[in-house]
């Protein structure tokens, strides 16, 4: 009798593992609301529970290497294929992609709008030293910042002797409330910016550069590193979101009446 208890306990806790997902993701996504539009379609259809895990790109990355999770959606593509080649995961795939830009008071003292590059825009909040929220949370919008800051045109800013630039070590939304406070310029992704309820006199002043492309990706884990993880459930999703109905749905989702993500499976 104890045996069959022991067994039946055994089936449930299994039973239960199998229809959920863990989906280790970036706090972009999240904040952009994208998660609350799709994921009702895909726990409709299959039965399966989806649990948004969001953190920075990096804090993810190495949560999935600890098989914390059962798949991962990020947006730091050296970083996803380094992953890979380590033998962290089976494949990485492009999901969709949107674009950085730079906001700040819409008075804009800098004149930062009529910049041609956002090197030009980095080179003036830094030359006038006025104040810059940054991540700094080794998140991919975090990389995207630092990776603007390598120019040979500029210095990349220290947090400690620079004191007009600012590090939150926060999520996107955060990083905004506290660049609306202090009235100060920032770097974000379109989609959470969009999303982002408190701009109040912050406004988009910079876009259209051609590195601030906003790239993100799929990875599958590998269960051979990952024992524990829903492989199943894994395959289900990166299936089904890799799809064109899953495409679709992202592409179908607007606020104002303005597209937040270009699905580009196999782009």
């Amino acid at each position: 009798m104890r045996f069959l208890s022991l067994t039946l306990c055994f089936f449930a806790i299994n039973l239960y593992a199998d229809s959920q997902i863990r989906i280790l993701s970036t706090t972009s996504i999240r904040d952009s609301g994208l998660y609350e539009h799709i994921l009702p379609y895909f726990e409709d259809k299959y039965k399966i529970k989806a649990h948004v895990i969001a953190t920075g790109t990096a804090h993810a990355i190495n949560n999935a290497r600890q098989c914390n999770g059962d798949i991962l959606i990020t947006h730091a593509k050296n970083f996803e294929n380094e992953f890979v080649r380590n033998g962290y995961g089976l494949l990485r795939s492009n999901l969709m992609y949107n674009d950085f830009v730079v906001v700040g008071p819409k008075s804009d003292p800098i004149n930062t709008k009529e910049s041609k590059k956002v090197t030009e825009v980095f080179s003036k909040i830094q030359d006038s030293k006025s104040n810059f929220v940054s991540r700094g949370d080794n998140s991919g919008t975090h990389l995207s910042e630092i990776n603007i800051w390598k120019n040979p045109d500029l210095t990349q800013p220290d947090g400690i002797i620079d004191t007009w630039y600012l590090e939150s070590g926060q999520g996107m939304g955060a990083t905004l409330n506290i660049a609306v406070g202090l009235n100060a310029y920032t770097y974000s992704d379109r989609a959470t910016w969009l999303k982002f309820s408190n701009k109040q006199g912050h406004t988009i002043l910079f876009d259209n550069d051609e590195i601030m492309k906003n790239q993100y990706g799929i990875v599958k884990i590998n269960p051979n590193h990952c024992k524990n993880i829903n492989h199943r459930a894994s395959n289900m999703f990166y299936n089904w979101i890799t799809s064109k109905e899953g495409q679709d749905l992202i592409a179908s989702y607007r606020l104002n009446n303005q597209v937040l993500f270009i699905p580009n499976f196999n782009n």
